[in-house]
């Protein structure tokens, strides 16, 4: 199902290391010139069997952990999941950029993307302190060590600080081109800017105040997280070091997720985040269902062939 792109809010800023940073900035409407639609610039994308290493910076209680790990573990299960589920969202990725990319195996097929959780790293006590820099995230995803052709994630807990965090972005991915490897950073946005990056399972910092909705899986935090994930995850894959999928300025791009900001189901604009599915023992709103029984909001991803939206409700 598509919804017609609501441009809310510019998520999208750049800084060294061919980094794209996602925000919630909802109010400020961008018009994309019809010129500069979102399309592919020749650039290598991931596809295929996508080894991740995880970068636990900080505590995480064990159930928040879980969610995380199980929004992993849903993108590649889709016998598991009744629909809508999170696998389904993450073959339209598939379909919508990476089966149109040059990127091709040896018999000049198609590569089916997996994420494959490769490692886990936890750094309880924060050894680089509990105020990041931008180098010092990167720093952390080097730490990780993923695998060439594969992705560093670092989580960073709610009492940890990161440059920018709620202000201009809620998470980030970004690459070393050298390694042929990329990396992601969100996070938990529980107590720092939950009225931007949890959003809309928090009450807004600002414009329409709507009702939060209640998060699928009880923790706005984690629930946050899983958002902002998904929303990097299209970026890194379709846009892993610059010159993959994007619109507007390489050095500004709006990517796969990032084009859609705000919108998770049909009928989406500003303040309401679209139709959604409601778990009835509970009042949950969802979009996508995942692993062992979880519940997920995924963000819209772009249509590149025909400008919309396309959501998963």
């Amino acid at each position: 199902m598509a919804a017609k792109a609501v441009m809310l809010a510019l998520l999208v800023l750049v800084s060294t290391a061919q980094v794209s940073m996602g925000a919630r900035r909802r109010m400020e409407l961008y018009k994309p010139d019809p010129a500069d639609m979102l399309s592919y610039h020749s650039g290598a994308v991931l596809q295929g069997n996508i080894p991740v290493s995880i970068y636990w910076y900080g505590k995480f209680t064990p159930a928040q952990k879980s969610i995380l790990f199980d929004f992993l573990l849903s993108l590649s299960v889709a016998p598991y999941a009744a629909a809508p589920s999170v696998a389904q969202w993450w073959s339209s990725i598939d379909e919508l950029y990476l089966s149109k990319a040059v990127q091709t195996n040896s018999n000049g097929q198609s590569k089916k993307t997996q994420v494959l959780v490769a490692s886990q790293v936890s750094d309880i006590n924060c050894s680089m302190g509990k105020s990041l820099t931008l180098a010092q995230v990167a720093a952390l995803a080097a730490q990780a060590k993923p695998k060439k052709g594969g992705i560093a994630l670092v989580f960073t807990a709610q009492d940890v600080t990161v440059e920018g965090f709620g202000m201009s972005r809620c998470g980030l991915h970004g690459s070393d081109a050298k390694s042929g490897t990329a990396y992601i950073w969100v996070g938990n946005p529980a107590t720092q800017c939950p009225g931007e990056c949890a959003w809309p399972f928090h009450q807004p910092m600002y414009g329409p105040q709507g009702a939060p909705l209640v998060a699928p899986n009880g923790d706005i935090g984690a629930d946050g997280m899983v958002m902002n994930l998904a929303s990097m995850l299209a970026g890194t894959v379709t846009n892993p070091f610059g010159d993959g999928y994007y619109q507007g300025s390489r050095d500004a791009p709006l990517e796969a997720a990032t084009a859609c900001p705000g919108v998770f189901g049909s009928g989406a604009y500003p303040g309401f985040a679209g139709e959604l599915k409601v778990d009835q023992a509970t009042g949950a709103s969802y979009n996508a269902n995942g692993a062992n029984g979880r519940k997920y909001l995924l963000p819209a991803l772009y249509n590149p062939s025909t400008g919309t939206c396309n959501t998963l409700v």
